[in-house]
């Protein structure tokens, strides 16, 4: 099966000479290399996230801009730079560990040591403590959090500073720390009488380490998308409430299934007075929703499901919990990226699988269990857009580099922020399902 940007580059091609393509991709700037967007935006004088999932999602005027690299990484052939990549590791060996999380493009993923989603990445990076460089093929947060967790001595890099997340981005320092001094006039800061405050702050693993420290600071934690529950039970014992950012539809949906009202989960919207709610209804809530959303996982609908059902009759569907509540309620199952992986790789007999997650994921799935009939719920070829900023080239430029005695591209969390997000992290590494 090709990969999702040799796909791209066919249907580029098939629409250039006119000529019928058998699928569509959202965006054909894709077949671009990365780095005519980080000279478009450097042109531009701002951020963006470039083509894919999230190129309508606006980028925060701070977020990190990569700068060109040397001419003879974006003129390599795909080979040539597979070569140079093989030869940098080999010459490294132990010094350098590459971590490629799931929805990496397949030329990346090729030459990871571990592959995985952000947390087992980051767990990952702990199994080889004496790595000089953790090379993060994934995007910003990730790599801030293997920082945390990794030892002072250790250099985490990510190959180019343009992968950021959309949807971490919706959720800023400022903004949440507005929200919960708000929440503090509303609620107070005492106990109630069995002990809970008034107020927990959970964030998800896609966010800033400043969030991460925000939560460890007021006793809050972190969850995957795998922990969920299991985080909101533990902070429902703490806690009368529960504020969850960035993702709403994580929130909502693992709150949903433990059996927390709808009309008990407010949204927050950042930009409007209490989030755009009443005092009573804050004071009503159980789980408060942060207005965020991953790009990737919008893009799936309960008519795709429907489709899928009349299409294939039979079809097992599964999808991630960053879906919207419609479409989780539809489909078989919902879960993360490892729980998608593991009821694939758990099927005994032949089986249809529609998947509703990230498209490299899907593919590589489909070609990993070729018994199975694997395909992603939406019809159209769009990536995650920082993920897919993340290319060979790069990669190669990076490890050539560490050849060199170089670090570039590192990724260094403030001590003063990691003793909070250190916090934070812990109680949900002690959150086991």
């Amino acid at each position: 099966m090709s990969s999702v940007n040799a796909t791209i580059q066919l249907i580029t091609r098939a629409e250039a000479e006119s000529a019928p393509a058998s699928a569509g991709t959202c965006s054909t700037e894709l077949a671009a290399g990365p780095w005519e967007y980080d000279a478009a935006e450097a042109a531009a004088g701002a951020p963006a996230y470039g083509p894919g999932a999230s190129s309508e999602d606006v980028a925060p005027a701070a977020t990190p801009r990569q700068a060109q690299i040397p001419a003879e990484y974006k003129q390599a052939s795909d080979e040539e730079l597979h070569e140079r990549i093989v030869a940098a590791k080999r010459t490294l060996g132990d010094r350098a560990v590459i971590l490629g999380h799931f929805y990496q493009r397949d030329e990346v993923i090729q030459h990871a040591d571990f592959v995985g989603d952000s947390f087992q990445l980051a767990n990952a990076a702990l199994t080889r403590p004496d790595a000089e460089a953790i090379v993060f093929c994934g995007v910003h947060f990730m790599a801030e959090t293997a920082d945390i967790l990794s030892t002072d001595e250790q250099a985490v890099i990510l190959p180019n500073l343009a992968a950021g997340c959309s949807m971490a981005d919706m959720a800023d320092i400022d903004s949440v720390q507005e929200c919960w001094e708000q929440l503090e006039e509303i609620y107070g800061t005492e106990p109630d009488a069995e002990g809970r405050v008034p107020v927990i702050p959970v964030t998800y693993m896609n966010s800033s380490a400043a969030l991460k420290a925000f939560c460890g600071e007021h006793g809050g934690i972190v969850c995957t998308s795998s922990n969920a529950a299991t985080v909101l039970e533990w902070a429902f014992e703490r806690g009368q409430r529960v504020l969850f950012f960035p993702d709403q539809h994580l929130g909502r949906n693992t709150a949903k299934a433990m059996g927390v009202p709808l009309e008990n989960m407010p949204l927050w919207n950042p930009r409007k007075d209490l989030g755009g709610n009443s005092e009573q209804t804050l004071e009503d809530a159980r789980v408060i929703l942060w207005q965020g959303f991953c790009s990737v996982h919008k893009r799936f609908t309960v008519a795709q499901i429907e489709q899928a059902r009349i299409d294939h009759p039979g079809v097992t569907v599964i999808v991630h919990p960053e879906c919207p509540m419609e479409v989780v309620d539809a489909a078989d199952s919902a879960g993360s990226t490892d729980h998608i992986r593991k009821a694939v790789a758990a099927a005994a007999e032949p089986t249809t699988f529609a998947i509703g997650t990230e498209i490299n994921m899907v593919n590589r799935l489909a070609a990993e269990y070729p018994q199975h009939t694997i395909f992603c719920l939406d019809p159209v070829i769009c990536p995650c857009s920082t993920m897919y900023r993340i290319h060979p080239a790069y990669l190669a430029w990076v490890l050539e580099e560490l050849v060199e005695g170089r670090v570039v591209n590192r990724i260094v969390v403030d001590q003063d922020v990691q003793v909070g997000a250190r916090v934070a992290l812990d109680r949900m590494l002690a959150a086991r399902p």
